[in-house]
């Protein structure tokens, strides 16, 4: 009988197999041998790290939702983070990189609709991208962001310290997430001054700060309870990265999150753009849809070309 890719069992093998192809291939960056694929986050084990109960898979459920019509690869027990590199080589580098934080509520990660798919994208526009596979869901007793904030100071770090070696300008290293990889890239881009974690080696020295920041629906940037002031974590400041949103007005996430982030922002004289749009949901990536907020790949482009990050080298 032949296997059905319907089915959990068919999807992890399909998953699993393209992570060991993708393990075996080198990357190349304008001919020079690079970093191969997935690269460790941590070479001694992520800090603190619980002995998981169960292995990393696709835990996505035949009940699960399609996006446009397709299914959406839904990683969980993610204990072992790792960064996977796209490299925009040729004429067509820009020499930027964008580390790629997929969202999933901090208990999954949604790694081809908000991931494979985004650096796909952001090589057509001559970026390189860095996929996080961050560690999900949250440990007990801690902040359900506090490990893959770590994880995300990590990258920010790593990218820095190889960006020649993989023909990125370290100036122009941004972020970009969705929802709460929207709420880890913005907790970043205001928490870089100090690791959350003690020095593994010479790149925990490098600075962890984006040059640039892309919130694609981000999720609880602040707390609607209490006025929507700022989370705890969002110490914005004049030295928190320009900033580029999207949102829509029937996000379940709510527009306010965003705006009052956007607030925070300006009064702070940090550059920021937001888009709000009025439908579209959330959860769609940049897969096709007959609403507004399908733009906003080409409106971040042009922010990014705007700001210089798309200059050729």
């Amino acid at each position: 009988m032949a296997a059905d890719p319907s089915k959990p069992a068919f999807r992890n093998a399909v998953f699993k197999a393209v992570a060991v192809f993708a393990t075996a291939c080198a990357l190349t960056v304008d001919g020079i041998a690079g970093p191969k694929i997935p690269i460790n986050l941590w070479p001694a084990g992520a800090p603190g790290q619980i002995k998981p109960n169960h292995t990393e898979a696709d835990i996505t459920k035949p009940s699960d939702g399609l996006v446009s019509g397709r299914p959406v690869i839904r990683l969980g027990n993610v204990s072992n983070p790792t960064i996977t590199v796209y490299p925009a080589t040729g004429p067509s580098s820009t020499e930027t990189a964008i580390i790629v934080c997929p969202g999933g509520a901090y208990s999954i990660l949604a790694m081809d609709l908000e991931g494979t798919e985004v650096c796909e994208w952001l090589n057509s526009i001559g970026i390189t991208g860095v996929l996080l596979k961050y560690r999900v869901p949250k440990q007990e007793g801690l902040p359900q962001h506090a490990a893959p904030l770590q994880d995300a100071q990590r990258a920010m770090a790593l990218v820095r310290t190889h960006a020649t070696e993989w023909g990125i300008n370290p100036h122009r290293i941004g972020i970009l997430g969705f929802s709460a990889g929207g709420h880890l890239s913005a907790a970043l881009s205001n928490n870089f001054k100090e690791r959350t974690y003690p020095g593994v080696d010479e790149a925990d020295k490098t600075s962890c700060r984006p040059d640039f920041v892309v919130l694609i629906y981000p999720w609880k940037l602040t707390v609607k309870d209490e006025g929507d002031r700022l989370s705890p974590e969002m110490r914005v400041s004049s030295e928190t990265p320009p900033t580029f949103i999207t949102i829509t007005e029937d996000d379940s996430e709510r527009m306010e999150n965003a705006v009052f982030y956007a607030l925070a922002l300006k009064r702070e004289k940090v550059p920021v753009e937001l888009h709000l749009y009025p439908t579209g949901g959330h959860g769609y990536g940049l897969r096709p849809s007959p609403n507004g907020v399908a733009a906003w790949p080409k409106r971040a482009a042009e922010w990014m070309g705007i700001n210089g990050f798309l200059a050729h080298r």
